[in-house]
């Protein structure tokens, strides 16, 4: 299940949050699971970047060549679970910065369109 929390945290702040409630931040793996996604946040959410489980380690460089360039999702445990997703699923709201030495993070930049589906992609 998700739920939608609207606090302005940090990312570390967002994952901590999620798991003193036994859970995560979400992972997205398909385009039924962000439709649904989509529209839950759409009906509960103001513009906003909101937090999901997508990382980056620092060993790991930017892949401009795969859709979700080079972040995975995050696994419980903090690791990280490999994972293939549709290039629909490759949308981003700007590329980012192509590096092999940090850890970054990405959430889900949604914009609500009145009379339509939000716009979305995913921010650094």
């Amino acid at each position: 299940c998700f739920s939608a929390h609207l606090d302005n945290a940090s990312y570390p702040a967002a994952s901590g949050a999620c798991g003193r409630r036994q859970g995560g931040l979400a992972w997205v793996s398909g385009e039924p699971e962000l439709r649904l996604l989509l529209g839950l946040l759409a009906e509960a959410a103001a513009p906003a970047l909101l937090w999901v489980g997508l990382k980056r380690n620092a060993s790991t460089c930017t892949r401009a060549e795969h859709p979700l360039r080079g972040f995975t999702w995050e696994g419980a445990g903090g690791g990280t679970v490999p994972q293939e997703v549709p290039a629909a699923l490759g949308r981003w709201v700007k590329e980012p910065v192509r590096s092999c030495l940090s850890a970054r993070c990405a959430g889900l930049h949604l914009v609500a369109v009145p009379e339509s589906s939000p716009s979305w992609g995913w921010e650094e």
